[in-house]
């Protein structure tokens, strides 16, 4: 398998790791409520997320961004985790995936 296949193949392998982490008080997880806005991996397989909350204080940030990096650090393959928290753009109903939206009433 070629680097960049490799490396396509971890990206996708951190989403599913994404689709695990929940905040505690939404039934849906981080990824398809749009909570994340980029997931890059370099040649040397450190990671970076940029990552919002639906709310700006909320009070559950510590708690996701901790699970964030425990279960991406845990994806096979990775060697680093650094999650960058970002307010802009501004985190809105319509960055949801069709599955959130449906899990949580809203089509």
């Amino acid at each position: 398998m070629s680097e960049e296949n490799v490396l396509l193949q971890l990206e996708e392998d951190i989403v599913e790791a994404l689709r695990t982490v929940y905040d505690p008080e939404i039934p849906v997880n981080v990824y398809d409520l749009g909570l994340i806005y980029r997931v890059d991996v370099d040649a040397d397989r450190h990671v970076v997320i940029d990552m919002t909350f639906t709310a700006p204080s909320c009070p559950m940030a510590d708690y996701i961004v901790e699970d964030t990096q425990m279960k991406v650090l845990a994806v096979k393959g990775v060697r680093g985790v650094k999650v960058n928290i970002v307010f802009e753009p501004a985190w809105d109903k319509e960055m949801m995936s069709d599955e959130a939206k449906l899990e949580l009433g809203l089509l």
